[in-house]
């Protein structure tokens, strides 16, 4: 009887779950507005806690590394133990405490260094942008007196397009300038909001950080008490290998754009390239998006280099090629290693996927979470071929033909291919005859 009420349990629970999907499936087409709006409430209203954990989940690698690093083996000079109830939450509170002290002394540093050198070098360019514009019209009327037909080809261009142009820039043009300087003025709100909200997730990453184990035992408790214990392990292996996916990828990402960002300065510097500062920051904050980063930050740079000294245009282009060059074979794989085990061609499809989605934080963060879930697709399907005692080699499908009844691999033969190829010369022969 136990088991007749169990199984019919079970076929009751799958057929509740399958209807609430449907309806979900359903209230998405015809709400999806509805469900949009309600959903961009709930993320205002719980920003501040999202705030907290990113916080949270940047700082925990360094408070780790204080506690290891430092404070336990002061401890163990003091032949204190620091299981003791009293004595851990000391450690866990000085390594809190030390850990925002450190994170807050790095940004003061940024901003008390970087920040002036940036701001004088938005206001020069901002004073001398028309002698800049004007070197670059003598420049291109350069170019073009040198290449006539050139000239003659854009001037035509410019003719055919002239009525486009206007009604471009009086229809499209100076609405969206009118919306933008709305939107600015609105964005000094946003401003105020989002640094109330960063205040108070700052403030729950300070509880967050004091008892992560303790939030991590009761996710684990409730982990088991949803799921069977072989299910259990799996999603806490699951969290595990995304936390340190995230943590290796991120945070070698930040260390590797940083260490760019002070060899561009140092290699600006020597090239006397002008706004070495300006241009380093550029270069640096880009880098942290993979692939797409190191352009992204190259264009604007050596635009505004060729606007103010052309000559230095070719040199700055040369230095940047060389030193993303150097990141990408050098440093970037010594920082990141493996982090993600992605190939090349997935790497551009999850940063154009995720970055179409959510911009640039899609950028940033589309590679680590589409390696989550490749690494988890990855596993479901080793899972089945297991099931079904075939191999997980992925080499063991490369030439394959079919498998047989008894699960033998059997290859594409050798002289399948020859008469193939002997095939397709005849006939390449027959059409040149014809």
């Amino acid at each position: 009887m136990k088991k007749f009420t169990n199984k019919y349990m079970k076929w009751g629970l799958t057929a509740l779950i399958v209807l609430i999907l449907a309806i979900c499936f359903v209230c998405l087409i015809f709400k999806g507005q509805s469900i949009g709006a309600g959903l961009k409430v709930i993320l205002r209203v719980t920003m501040p806690v999202i705030d907290g954990l990113i916080i949270a989940f940047i700082a925990t690698p360094v408070m780790n590394w204080i506690e290891e690093k430092i404070f336990f083996p002061l401890c163990r000079k003091l032949n204190l133990d620091v299981k003791k109830p009293k004595i851990k939450k000391r450690l866990r509170a000085g390594s809190v405490l030390l850990t925002f002290v450190f994170i807050g002394f790095v940004i003061y540093s940024f901003f008390m260094i970087v920040i002036p050198e940036l701001a004088l070098s938005i206001q020069s360019i901002v004073t001398r942008f028309p002698a800049y514009i004007n070197n670059l019209i003598e420049l291109t009327e350069k170019l073009l007196a040198d290449n006539p037909d050139v000239e003659a080809y854009i001037e035509g261009l410019l003719a055919a397009y002239s009525k486009d142009l206007d009604d471009l820039l009086d229809n499209s043009v100076m609405p969206t300038v009118n919306s933008f300087i709305l939107s600015a003025s609105k964005g000094v709100l946003g401003m105020l909001k989002s640094l109330y909200n960063l205040i108070i997730g700052l403030i729950i990453s300070l509880y967050i950080l004091s008892g992560k184990e303790k939030f991590a035992s009761q996710a684990k408790k409730i982990c088991y008490a949803l799921f069977d214990r072989p299910a259990a392990n799996q999603v806490i292996r699951a969290c595990r290998f995304t936390n340190k996916t995230f943590i290796g990828f991120l945070g070698g990402k930040i260390i590797d754009s940083a260490i760019i960002g002070v060899l561009c300065f140092f290699g600006t510097s020597i090239l006397k390239i002008p706004y070495a500062v300006l241009i380093s920051v550029i270069v640096g904050v880009t880098n942290i998006i993979p692939f797409f980063g190191p352009y992204i930050g190259a264009i604007p740079s050596a635009l505004l280099v060729l606007m103010i000294n052309p000559g230095k245009c070719i040199p700055f282009i040369l230095f940047v090629l060389a030193l993303q060059q150097l990141d990408g074979n050098v440093i970037g794989p010594k920082i990141l290693g493996e982090s993600t085990g992605l190939s090349g061609f997935w790497v551009i499809f999850s940063i154009t996927f995720f970055g179409g989605l959510w911009g640039v934080a899609g950028m940033v963060v589309g590679v680590p979470l589409f390696a989550v879930l490749y690494a988890g697709i990855s596993y479901m399907i080793n899972r089945f071929l297991a099931q079904k005692a075939l191999s997980t080699n992925t080499l063991d499908y490369e030439k394959l033909d079919y498998i047989d009844e008894e699960k033998e691999y059997v290859p594409l033969k050798k002289t399948e291919l020859l008469n193939n190829s002997q095939t397709e010369g005849a006939e390449e022969k027959h059409d040149k005859t014809i």
